[in-house]
């Protein structure tokens, strides 16, 4: 196969987690014959820097252009002036509008290697594989928002809105996902105070009776869902949700395995280049000091292999060695445990030995 990857590093460990990322897919296009370009391209804090803008036009043509695009993290203290003309995280909002990236992908299962480094017993999650499916690009993200004077000073409004075909298209995505994994699907909403809410269950209700009546439907509301995840996280298997709750939630599902650094994500559309990048942020403190887990990276490269180029043989190749890597009791200092760490591209060097063995 020949694919264009377009690499955004973006700020903080973004360029050293990238940088193993694509020792990985350059071992994989050799091991498979496979030819990968894979240009690199600025994009958040770095951007503003040197263009004023966190998503250059030219960043974007070529993201466009590509069949994937593969990211670091974006943002810092540095750029986190909440009067500045524009901020990092624009840039990620932007990308996914113009490349109509409505589905964010998340998967919570934590490593059995790993089960004592989470925060919550081993019993309450072992056994724990959800699939999150968060709707990208509605929501009160992207709806009407603003600042006008008031008796009191100012009053501040951002208003959430839905519409059918976006409720629909999320909720088919996962409901094909649930099919194809334990047929279980859960949809989380606000459905007892929010009028948007209720038709996001009128809506998910009507395409699971409609087009899949062979799966099994839940419906819980989102502040049970924020209690279930802690209580009985391995109950769920596939979850569907909003923009604001799933980023909520999938950040509090982050917790289980027992760090940020294991956990890739993947932002797809209808069509085109899809986005695949690690849940963590940029971890400004530990930049440039070589110990940041690029594990996270390395998977959500495994993601790119099988939703953009529908090569499941590579991805599974993949995350097998990060599985042997984990076993052989391999650590980054976040989940050494007080054991000794190694470096994040001793971790990549590991992970590349387990690929060519």
């Amino acid at each position: 196969m020949e694919a264009r990857i377009t690499l955004l590093p973006g700020d903080g460990i973004g360029p050293e987690i990238v940088a193993e990322a694509k020792r990985v897919l350059d071992t994989i296009a050799e091991k498979y014959s496979h030819q990968f370009e894979t240009p690199s391209c600025p994009m958040g804090g770095n951007a503003i820097d040197e263009f004023g803008d966190p998503l250059p036009p030219q960043t974007l043509e070529t993201c466009k252009a590509s069949q994937a695009i593969l990211l670091g993290a974006v943002g810092g203290p540095k750029w986190d002036d909440p009067s500045a003309k524009t901020r990092p995280e624009a840039g990620l909002l932007q990308i996914r509008k113009e490349l109509g990236l409505f589905a964010n992908l998340r998967p919570i299962k934590p490593y059995s290697e790993l089960l004592d480094a989470s925060p919550l017993k081993r019993e309450i999650i072992e056994g724990t594989d959800i699939l999150f499916f968060r709707e990208l690009t509605g929501g009160i993200y992207f709806g009407e928002s603003g600042r006008m004077e008031h008796p009191d000073g100012e009053k501040a409004f951002s208003v959430m809105t839905y519409t059918t075909s976006e409720i629909a298209r999320i909720v088919r995505l996962a409901a094909e996902s649930a099919r194809n994994r334990g047929g279980k699907l859960t949809s989380v909403d606000k459905a007892n105070v929010l009028e948007v809410s209720r038709l996001w269950r009128q809506v998910a209700a009507d395409v699971v009776k409609n087009e899949f009546p062979d799966i099994e439907y839940e419906v819980v509301l989102v502040d049970a869902m924020a209690m279930h995840l802690i209580s009985r996280p391995s109950d769920f298997d596939v979850v569907v949700t909003g923009n604001m709750f799933g980023d909520i939630l999938t950040d509090e599902g982050s917790m289980l395995p027992g760090s940020l650094g294991l956990l890739p994500s993947a932002s797809l559309g209808e069509s085109g280049p899809g986005l695949y990048e690690p849940i963590h942020g940029s971890a400004p403190d530990i930049a440039g000091q070589g110990i940041a887990n690029p594990l996270a990276t390395i998977l959500a490269t495994a993601m790119l292999l099988r939703h953009s180029l529908q090569l499941e043989t590579e991805a599974k190749a993949v995350e097998s060695a990060v599985d042997r890597v984990l076993a052989a009791g391999h650590r980054t200092a976040d989940i050494a445990a007080g054991g000794n760490p190694i470096s994040t591209s001793e971790m990549g060097s590991f992970v590349l030995q387990e690929l060519l063995a």
